[in-house]
Parts: structure tokens; C-alpha cells; sequence
């Protein structure tokens, strides 16, 4: 049995059944919380601003690649 750092739920979570590092959701507020240890079981809040971080550069990069294939098209256009 784990608690939800967030809610103080008690969460029932086999030791087993996890890893370090695994990543689970509350069932009372929904938060995601992350495994920090095994015995006992220990869960934290989960960094939720890695992931739209990681998301945001993506969309930067793909920003430019369209304009070089836009212009790689003109190139098409005037050697025919």
C-alpha cells in the first residue's frame, strides 16, 4: 500500500508489479505519480514539463523543414 503524495489517497500498489522509475495514476485525483522506491513503496509527483517541453522544439524544427522543401520546389520549377 502506497500514498498519493498529492491527495493522501492510499493506493494499492504490488511491489512486483512495478520498477523504479514506473510511472502510475492516481485513482482518486488522477495525478501521475512516478515510483522512487521499492520496499517500501514510495511515489512522487511525475515531471509533467518534460513532456511539453519536448514537445515545443519539435514543432520549431519542423517549421524550417517545410520552408527549405517549399524552396527546393522553386529550384524544380525554374530547371525545367
Amino acid at each position: 500500500m502506497a500514498t498519493c503524495p498529492e491527495c493522501d489517497a492510499d493506493i494499492e500498489v504490488d511491489e512486483f508489479d512495478v520498477d523504479k522509475g514506473d510511472q502510475i495514476s492516481c485513482p482518486e485525483c488522477g495525478s501521475n505519480l512516478e515510483v522512487t522506491g521499492l520496499s517500501p513503496i514510495e511515489l512522487e509527483l511525475a515531471p509533467e514539463d518534460d513532456d511539453e517541453e519536448d514537445e515545443e522544439p519539435s514543432d520549431d524544427a519542423d517549421e524550417p523543414d517545410e520552408d527549405e522543401e517549399s524552396e527546393e520546389g522553386d529550384d524544380e520549377d525554374w530547371e525545367e
